[in-house]
């Protein structure tokens, strides 16, 4: 049996009821975040180093804004700053502009512009296990308070919470609840993470295919039906530089525009991070594909010195705004669904190797993403190859699948791949042109 995890969104009924103690919960989770956001930034100035959550834990465990939600509701806030000073710390190595996590607040202003006061936005709530009692035959879920809101006897220690889900889904196996304020809306909704074991599927096929990540073209995948596909990131890339614009044109960098901004720019990578990997596992199943060979990105930030790797102004922010492990695991939990195996590879010298022939030189990749070989006499694109010298994965010294002798099959699909461009609405869709891209 395979295990997966699925999130479902339901509407709060009694939200009315219940709109005020979630409201403290989501305020209480914003002083949280910024009690133990000061005291990770102090630690930082006198060690250098950055506490776990861990060791927030131990070191916030006994303060009142901690007791402010359930314990692991707290725990979760921890983990996710935590996280947060990771990212941070891992950009701040090529980006000198990158900020570690901000603090969480809403700024208000009259009507003539004038700040008025401020307070803590309402931030995202997570229960656990031990903090939900479900109701699934009612459709009710009782929410622990945190000790600072149980003001009340002992029967008011929860936020009982009715809700509806679309037709067709049924809540089992809860393992998480997420209340998230939706601003547009004005109101809660509840966010259930709910366990389910489905039988362990059979791969599609045997057939292997390779997976290029790149910064102009995020993804080039090469299939062992002599297929290839180009996924151009011009969304990101487009994003990428809007968002930070605006936001930059902001009063307030922690204000109530700036952070809606920052949560509609992560909303759409993660909406194109899904639609790319559920669009390449569908490309999979139809090609028979039984295992992806993905490059192994360890060490794409460093030189061999350890360095890291200057890609130009533009090119590092391309980088770093890429979420290689984010992808990845998106990717890695779709396939699963289907019984297909995700394989890391080396990449070492297959954006320099020609996958018809051979031959290795670091001039035959040339501009504009064109990769030209000599020996052979063929001309492709640059990424293609890469992708494709992956699925052969030629760094295995003892591989079946070593590259073809010229001659022995076509090329033209090396040079000329489908190409699919992200729409917000639709997802990928085909274009008849190649999209070529600088390397």
């Amino acid at each position: 049996m395979l295990e997966v995890h699925r999130t479902y969104r339901a509407k709060i009924l009694n939200h009315g009821q219940v709109e005020e103690p979630l409201d403290r919960h989501g305020w209480s989770a914003s002083k949280l975040w910024n009690v133990a956001n000061y005291h990770s930034r102090k630690v930082w100035e006198k060690t250098g180093e950055i506490p776990d959550h861990g060791d927030l834990k131990n070191e916030l465990k006994g303060h009142s804004k901690y007791k402010g939600l359930h314990s692991q509701s707290s725990q979760r806030v921890l983990e996710e700053l935590a996280e947060a000073f990771n990212s941070w710390y891992g950009k701040r190595k090529s980006d000198s502009r990158a900020n570690p996590p901000g603090y969480r607040k809403k700024t208000y202003y009259d009507s003539e512009g004038h700040r008025v006061h401020e307070e803590h936005p309402r931030s995202t709530v997570t229960w656990k296990q031990n903090g939900i009692k479900h109701d699934s035959k009612n459709n009710r879920v009782r929410l622990s308070k945190g000790a600072n809101h149980k003001e009340h006897p002992k029967a008011w220690e929860y936020i009982l919470v009715e809700y509806e889900t679309r037709p067709g889904v049924t809540v089992e196996n809860l393992q998480q609840v997420r209340a998230v304020y939706d601003k547009a809306k004005g109101r809660w909704e509840l966010h259930f993470v709910c366990k389910d074991e489905i039988e362990t599927p059979n791969a599609p096929g045997n057939e292997t295919a390779g997976i290029d990540l790149g910064i102009c073209n995020f993804a080039a995948v090469a299939y062992s039906t002599e297929e290839a596909d180009l996924y151009p990131g011009n969304r990101l890339k487009q994003d990428g530089y809007y968002f930070p614009k605006e936001i930059a044109k902001c009063d307030d960098s922690g204000g109530e525009r700036a952070t809606r901004l920052h949560a509609k720019w992560s909303e759409r990578r993660s909406h194109f991070f899904h639609s790319l990997a559920k669009h390449i596992v569908e490309r999979c199943v139809e090609q028979e594909v039984g295992r992806i060979n993905v490059g192994k990105l360890a060490g794409v930030r460093e030189d061999e010195n350890g360095e890291s790797k200057n890609w130009g102004r533009h090119g590092n922010l391309d980088l770093h705004g890429w979420a290689f492990d984010r992808f990845s695991n998106i990717l890695e939990y779709k396939t699963k669904v289907e019984g297909i195996e995700v394989v890391e590879v080396s990449e070492r010298d297959t954006s320099k190797t020609c996958c018809v022939c051979g031959r290795e030189d670091d001039s035959q990749r040339i501009e504009r993403g064109l990769y030209v070989c000599e020996e052979c006499d063929t001309a492709f694109n640059a990424d293609v190859n890469g992708a494709e010298n992956i699925r052969l994965d030629i760094n295995q010294s003892n591989s079946e699948s070593a590259p073809v002798l010229c001659g022995d099959r076509s090329t033209g699909w090396l040079a000329q791949p489908g190409v699919y461009l992200h729409d917000l609405s639709s997802g990928f869709q085909p274009q008849e042109q190649v999209v070529d891209c600088k390397p």
